[in-house]
């Protein structure tokens, strides 16, 4: 008797562990955490001196705001002179850009086409105005950039589009 309840107590042990093991080989730390490619502060640091260059070109001072895969500011930036109401208003543009994944300009001009798609302008964090970018790094977006106080809606988007670093992969377009 004893051998019979030593021999059910091992196979229903053994029996346990094989569930632990199974258990154990599903749960994968892939399941649970990515790795993001993000846009850092060094490169926000260029790509605003390389936006400001493009903005000095067309002879206007803006309002740069770079963000980060998660949408979290990395840095924004106001040219002397340029109203204050510019610095939100490049914030958001980088905000829409991001979470769209599309240009402002771009969403800007569907939106308008398509009556399913026109009250994209009523949520808060959305701003419907070019110069918006998404930063894209091999596929994946990195970050976003919005430029505000270009002269006009053209200028804004030309200027935020300087934003690419191509010798390094980092692109405006996907």
């Amino acid at each position: 008797m004893r051998i019979i309840f030593l021999f059910l107590l091992i196979a229903n042990a053994s029996s346990g562990q094989n569930n632990t093991e199974i258990q154990k080989a599903e749960l994968s730390i892939n399941n649970y955490v990515t790795s993001v490619d993000n846009l850092t502060l060094d490169a926000a640091l260029d790509i605003n001196k390389r936006v400001t260059k493009t903005a000095a070109l067309l002879n206007q001072k803006v309002s740069i705001a770079l963000l980060d895969a998660s949408g979290t500011i990395i840095l924004i930036t106001r040219a002397d002179g340029v109203g204050p109401h510019n610095a939100e208003a490049a914030r958001r543009k980088a905000y829409t850009a991001l979470s769209t994944k599309t240009a402002t300009l771009t969403l800007l001009r569907n939106a308008e086409k398509n009556p399913d798609t026109k009250n994209l302008n009523t949520l808060p964090e959305l701003l419907l105005l070019s110069g918006g970018i998404p930063i894209w790094y091999k596929g994946n977006i990195i970050g976003s950039i919005g430029v505000a106080g270009g002269g006009n809606p053209e200028n804004d988007d030309l200027i935020a589009k300087s934003a690419a670093i191509a010798e390094l992969g980092i692109t405006t377009t996907k």
